[in-house]
């Protein structure tokens, strides 16, 4: 897959509207609606000790999952920073690893509260292409994560965490300019959201990219 062929994915709460923390308050950061109209996605995350930074997610035959279930799909020519295989959390120190959103959304200062666990860069690649020909699916890394917890002495990861290996994390340190693709969402919102944007709706990441293989 070449690097123009990447399809990549900023997920999104149900509000279509990024989040970021300020002190220990998560508050709006930026709406899909800036997104679109300004072709720049600006980064919002701030956890694990690391600097503020958007994590999106790519997406190809093996990796079609993302951290939440609506958000955009889009293109870019810049550069990442890195890619990590799998949600950052999994490389912390964090005693109790939370799979789904919802249950941390309200807690998002004590949950991201944590430091990685020395030696993780051996989990960070330059590009997608590079990490995928160490990690061609979900199934490689979950091995490789849990190998390494173990040898720096912390627990194995339970069956239940798997979801979190679904998905790989891109991440940009700079705004990032973007050609939209699609909007993808279950609800009535997300498809209210695309018809609003102009741009092509799908119910999730999977079934857009298996329409571009179609």
């Amino acid at each position: 897959m070449e690097s123009k062929e990447v399809y990549y994915v900023k997920s999104l709460e149900e509000d279509f509207v990024s989040k970021t923390l300020k002190g220990i308050e998560k508050v709006d950061f930026q709406s899909v609606e800036d997104m679109v109209k300004k072709k720049i996605i600006k980064p919002n995350t701030k956890s694990f000790g690391r600097k503020r930074r958007l994590a999106c997610t790519a997406i190809n035959s093996n990796y079609t999952k993302t951290y939440r279930p609506q958000g955009i799909i889009f293109q870019t020519k810049d550069k990442p920073d890195y890619i990590a295989p799998f949600d950052l959390v999994l490389l912390s120190n964090a005693k109790k690893i939370i799979v789904h959103y919802y249950r941390i959304k309200n807690n998002l200062h004590v949950y991201y509260n944590h430091d990685l666990i020395p030696g993780f860069e051996r989990f960070i690649f330059k590009d997608f292409i590079e990490m995928t020909h160490k990690f061609p699916s979900p199934k490689e890394a979950w091995k490789a994560v849990n190998k390494f917890r173990v040898e720096k002495g912390n627990s194995i990861l339970p069956p239940t965490k798997y979801r979190l290996v679904e998905y790989n994390e891109v991440i940009f340190h700079k705004p990032v300019n973007i050609k939209p693709i699609a909007i993808f969402g279950y609800t009535k919102n997300a498809r209210e959201v695309a018809r609003r944007l102009s741009l092509p709706h799908f119910i999730s990441t999977k079934d857009f990219y298996n329409s571009m293989r179609s």
